[in-house]
């Protein structure tokens, strides 16, 4: 039987109907496209299984967007390691002291809920300064109890977990682990090296004589940069370190100048504590050519919806045509800036 046309129409009006019952709220134009999307599903034949993935992957994230909300300003980092971890090895201590050594200093701590590092990890943070991102394994089937009940989110999916880590983290911060922990860290280096996270700190801490990142690194050094499969520049994009208080100083240097990033047309704009000076940035300039076209780096206005937030209206912005290659090299930029 031939299914009749999508009422674009008769749709719009009614879902145009719906928001009038809200209070006014931002980017309804955003609402709007999403309710529409949901809208088109009837006429999609889509299926009964793709229907409960999307309908379980939007609540999932829902209601993680939901439980960071309150805690927007606050920088936060991702720890990833071994759920087997236990609670008399030297890494548990290691990631115990690391999550109370970062929340001291104002950072929230995000792990997967699991035992382990994680445990340890939101233990030394703190219920008051730890969130949960938990995943629903029938051999891990309890969540750590050092997460307060509304900063604990559990999913069904890794993959919807994973985006959220990766929303959320204002750094990464990596024990020695299992698949789990491998596949996290080169996913992050795939997501970076790609443009598509925004440049952050990538962290591998091992104990003062461990050698498991050591070793990884060495392998990825051989085989994958050896071998052509990666650019060497790339490993620019990660640090290996041996305590807390290296760990915290990197993700600090990181943020010492530079803020955050974000794309406003073709232009990448760099969100900085400070104005640089036009020595500062023709010096930049010159020394990042190969990543700054002729135009140079120049100061810029921030978008209207950044002059409107609290937290990034203080901020100034500097921007250039980035050609979306190339991204350890727009991290050694960003580390230029820090230094100066």
């Amino acid at each position: 039987m031939k299914r009749s046309p999508f009422p674009r129409d008769d749709v719009e009006s009614r879902i145009s109907g719906i928001l009038d019952l809200a209070e006014p709220f931002a980017h309804r134009e955003l609402v709007m496209s999403l309710l529409r999307s949901g809208a088109r599903l009837p006429w999609e034949d889509t299926s009964r299984l793709d229907l409960k993935i999307l309908n379980a992957a939007v609540r999932e994230l829902r209601r993680s967007f939901r439980a960071f909300a309150p805690y927007r300003a606050v920088r936060k980092v991702g720890v990833f390691g071994s759920a087997r971890t236990p609670e008399d090895h030297p890494l548990y201590q290691l990631a115990l002291h690391t999550g109370s050594l970062f929340a001291r200093h104002g950072m929230m701590v995000i792990t997967g809920a699991g035992g382990g590092v994680m445990e340890a990890a939101n233990r030394g943070a703190g219920r008051e300064w730890g969130f949960g991102l938990g995943i629903r394994l029938p051999f891990e089937p309890d969540t750590n109890r050092f997460i307060h009940a509304q900063r604990l989110v559990e999913f069904k999916y890794f993959f919807t977990r994973k985006l959220v880590f990766i929303k959320e983290s204002s750094a990464y911060l990596l024990f020695p682990g299992g698949f789990g922990t491998n596949d996290e860290a080169f996913e992050l280096l795939t997501l970076l090296q790609t443009g598509k996270a925004e440049p952050r700190p990538v962290v591998l801490l091992d104990l003062p004589d461990g050698t498991y990142w050591d070793t990884w690194l060495d392998f990825v050094r051989r085989e994958l940069a050896g071998q052509g499969y990666v650019d060497a520049a790339d490993l620019e994009l990660l640090v290996s370190v041996h305590s807390p208080e290296e760990a915290f100083a990197e993700v600090e240097r990181f943020y010492r100048v530079f803020h955050s990033s974000r794309w406003v047309g073709d232009r990448l704009l760099l969100r900085l504590r400070r104005p640089l000076s036009e020595e500062e940035r023709q010096g930049l300039a010159t020394r990042f050519a190969d990543i700054i076209p002729g135009d140079g780096l120049a100061m810029c206005a921030l978008p209207l919806e950044d002059r409107t937030d609290p937290q990034l209206a203080v901020l100034h912005g500097i921007c250039f045509q980035f050609g979306k290659r190339r991204f350890s090299r727009l991290r050694q930029l960003i580390d230029a800036i820090n230094a100066l």
